[in-house]
């Protein structure tokens, strides 16, 4: 019972050294170039332009403003009425839920026998 008092208060005492030893000083290289890239695999090899709804935008703040989740995000909700937020409709080709997209992105059902090997813990595969 007070061997773990004894240890945490010799631990104390003596100087903890790190096992990791690093080499130079910390600091950010200033050669880095923050600009957007397009994605090393992505099929065009150039960023994105501006879309029919004319969204371009060049910083995650600048995307942000302009944001919809259930509606506008940086109006203040409560202040007036729903129907003068805006609207709740997504742009054209954006959707807000799963079942909004063609069919062959949506969820399959399970079927009886995959709820079964879930609810078993598969155990009802092996007998």
């Amino acid at each position: 019972m007070f061997a773990t008092r004894a240890m945490r208060q010799a631990a104390h005492a003596v100087e903890r050294q790190p096992l990791i030893k690093f080499i130079g000083r910390r600091r950010v290289p200033s050669n880095l170039d923050h600009t957007p890239q397009p994605h090393p695999a992505s099929p065009t090899g150039a960023l994105p332009k501006a879309g029919a709804n004319g969204n371009s935008h060049t910083s995650f703040s600048s995307y942000r403003d302009h944001a919809q989740q259930h509606g506008p995000l940086r109006k203040a909700i409560g202040t007036e009425a729903g129907a003068r937020l805006g609207p709740v409709e997504p742009p054209s080709g954006v959707a807000f839920d799963r079942n909004q997209l063609p069919e062959r992105f949506r969820r399959t059902p399970l079927t009886l026998a995959e709820i079964e090997a879930v609810e078993t813990g598969g155990a009802a595969l092996f007998g």
